[in-house]
């Protein structure tokens, strides 16, 4: 499971900004406008070859008794309570204020891990930013530009060291049971599906988005296989905090589905498939897991309505061509023996054994079709491969220049693979080594 870390801090000290860097994205946000981030933001980052869930929350006044303001401190609250490790941000050109004193002090009650951030710092030593917050009582400063990207990777380094190691790759466990995380927007229907498939009312399944609020495994088994079903939150797209709370983890579900051996994304046929869905199916991808689409509540649709959501299908999910998919009624259980089926397969592919001289030989194949192209007046060359792991599938791929190899080419390699290996319902890795010259530079010569 991937640790968390949880950006809190008073209106406009720049949390957003460092939730941009951090994830390499423009996933929040950002104006010089206090009180512009509401609801929390979550997001995958990476420093160095450790991976993290990074939450951004909205400005936070602990004293805040009702309106907006008391909406956003419950949700900075929640990402407090939910983080492994939290990142107080406070701002060095403003200095100390009263309202950082009482975030601190929450903090300090919290009982989570806390690094106290003196951000836009540039220009400033360490030592002069940070003296006039030794006062908060929270360890040593950490002066960090978020804008300028100055200090950002010695904090998070020391969040890392804070933070609880990474769980080693869910693999098939000892008992041999697949894990099976059901994921979707609220209300598509997942707890009625895991109440399906046990055969009984295990969790609440109601006609209100929110119900679920964690994440809940479940054993059970089907025919001759033993699995652990996740029931998970239902994730919205970030809305009016005033309207509705989130009262549910996201990052819970995104660590749920890190820890899957296979992911069924369940969609509302009724409502069609939002940006929700499409982000959700995103996150799959990202993390590499092997994935199943159930097209659920399609009982009851006119054909017209079925065949747009298969035009939508198409169109906003394209990129899960690799996964099957199966219309389903949880309420009334029909198609789910079609969907297990796949989502067997699907575990078969993640887990699959692929062997050294076959794999050199399918990228034999693959170049004879295709070769690289060149970049100036150097052909990347690409001499054999190797299975590097599984859960996805990893192709590892040994040659020179090979950091010439665009991206159009590595997902052809990766289409080529998966054709090549029959692979249904996991994505497919490739990895590029090249080799190193011992004479580069004049090393190794006598």
């Amino acid at each position: 499971m991937l640790p968390s870390i949880a950006l809190v801090g008073r209106p406009n000290v720049g949390k957003s900004t460092l939730f941009n860097r951090l994830t390499r994205s423009r996933d929040a946000l950002v104006h010089d406008l206090p009180g512009l981030t509401r609801d929390r933001h979550s997001g995958r980052a990476r420093a160095g070859d450790r991976e993290f869930f990074v939450v951004d929350t909205g400005g936070f006044e602990p004293i805040a008794k009702e309106g907006i303001l008391r909406e956003m401190a419950r949700q900075a609250e929640t990402a407090i309570a939910e983080a492994d490790v939290v990142v107080f941000l406070v701002d060095a050109r403003e200095g100390l204020v009263p309202q950082d004193a009482r975030i601190a002090d929450l903090l300090r009650r919290s009982g989570r891990p806390v690094l106290l951030a003196v951000n836009k710092s540039e220009g400033r030593s360490s030592s002069m930013a940070g003296a006039e917050f030794h006062e908060l009582a929270l360890g040593e400063p950490h002066a960090i530009s978020a804008a300028h990207g100055e200090g950002v990777r010695e904090l998070v380094d020391a969040a890392l060291e804070l933070a609880p190691a990474p769980a080693a790759a869910p693999p098939p466990a000892d008992d041999d049971r697949v894990r099976v995380a059901i994921v979707g927007r609220p209300n598509v229907g997942k707890s009625t599906l895991v109440n399906a498939l046990l055969g009984e009312e295990r969790v609440i399944a109601f006609d209100e988005p929110g119900t679920t609020r964690d994440s809940i495994a479940l054993d059970f088994e089907r025919g001759d296989r033993r699995y652990t079903l996740v029931d998970t939150a239902g994730v919205r797209r970030s809305g009016k905090v005033t309207e509705t709370v989130e009262k549910f983890s996201v990052i819970k579900t995104m660590q749920a589905i890190d820890d899957a051996n296979v992911v069924v994304l369940l969609v509302d046929a009724r409502d069609g498939i939002t940006e929700q869905d499409a982000h959700l199916a995103g996150h799959v991808v990202e993390a590499g897991r092997a994935l199943v689409l159930g097209i659920n509540k399609w009982d009851g649709l006119a054909v017209d309505a079925r065949e747009a959501v298969k035009r939508e299908i198409e169109r906003k999910l394209a990129f899960l061509d690799f996964a099957a998919r199966h219309t389903i009624s949880a309420k009334e259980g029909r198609g789910l023996a079609a969907l297990m089926k796949s989502v067997d397969a699907a575990y078969a592919a993640a887990m699959v054994r692929l062997p050294t001289p076959r794999l050199t030989r399918t990228l034999a194949l693959a170049i004879e079709r295709q070769q690289p192209p060149r970049a100036g007046t150097v052909r990347p060359k690409l001499r054999y491969a190797h299975q590097g792991g599984s859960n996805p599938p990893v192709v590892v791929i040994h040659g020179s220049a090979l950091r010439h190899v665009p991206d159009a080419y590595r997902r052809y390699l990766e289409r080529f693979f998966a054709e090549a290996f029959q692979l249904r319902g996991t994505p497919l890795r490739i990895q590029f080594k090249s080799g190193v010259n011992p004479y580069a530079d004049g090393a190794g010569r006598r």
